[in-house]
């Protein structure tokens, strides 16, 4: 099952809410970022309705590079356009997508933002693809809760269907975030000494361009390591 993640949530009620969406369609790893209020929260327990106290322990981390570090494929759940080009799927498609690489040995995740300003940029450009709930234009605010619930009810929708094939074993399955990011925070490293980023104000939009590029990419294992070897080949030494 995917892991949920909660980015800068605020109110431990509707983390609660979320907590219990998850469970109520088989969900259990959830993960937050950064809550407002602290954790443990009792008004998070409360509202889940007995659900946190059966899940596996809350994880809670500093940023969303860490929380989804283990993860192969994430998708980022916003309702706003953005100014990144990455795939944009409805929570069908997304589903389909994540069964047919959780069958493959893919760690998947689901990311949600705040409550107040949902996901920031900078946290679209960690994930792979964008999930967009079908909503009526006019109005199209979904609170944290009924966004974790779409969401995990298409999951086990699609997990009660026929599972996708399994993948060859001689596949290479893409690489973890950590190792994605361990690559960017090098390469990011080497551009610095070379001054590729001339202007100090641009470098954090130009930085961000360039890991969207990377997590767009969907990069294997493999890839990374000829991305590294290139790197080093460019530098005339080896890792």
């Amino acid at each position: 099952m995917p892991a949920v993640i909660l980015v800068n949530p605020q109110m431990g009620e509707n983390i609660g809410a979320a907590a219990r969406a998850m469970f109520n369609f088989g969900l259990e790893d959830l993960r937050l970022v950064n809550p407002r209020d602290g954790w443990p929260n009792d008004k998070a327990e409360t509202m889940s309705s007995g659900a946190l106290s059966q899940m596996p322990p809350v994880q809670v981390f500093d940023t969303l590079p860490d929380a989804i570090s283990d993860l192969h494929y994430v998708l980022a759940t916003t309702a706003r356009p953005r100014d990144m080009i990455k795939p944009v799927l409805t929570p069908e498609e997304a589903v389909h997508e994540g069964t047919a690489r959780k069958a493959k040995g893919q760690s998947i995740g689901l990311v949600f933002g705040g409550e107040r300003s949902g996901l920031f940029n900078d946290d679209i450009a960690c994930c792979h693809s964008i999930i967009t709930i079908p909503t009526n234009p006019d109005f199209s605010s979904l609170n944290l809760g009924q966004s974790v619930l779409l969401v995990a009810y298409e999951w086990i929708k699609a997990t009660q269907r026929d599972n996708p094939a399994a993948t060859t074993k001689d596949q290479s399955i893409p690489a973890s975030q950590k190792e994605i990011e361990r690559f960017l925070t090098r390469l990011e490293n080497e551009l610095e000494k070379t001054r590729f980023f001339r202007a100090a104000e641009i470098k954090p939009i130009t930085a961000r361009n360039i890991r969207s590029i990377f997590t767009r990419a969907d990069i294997t294992d493999q890839e990374i390591r000829t991305l590294h070897g290139i790197v080093s080949a460019l530098k005339g030494n080896k890792l």
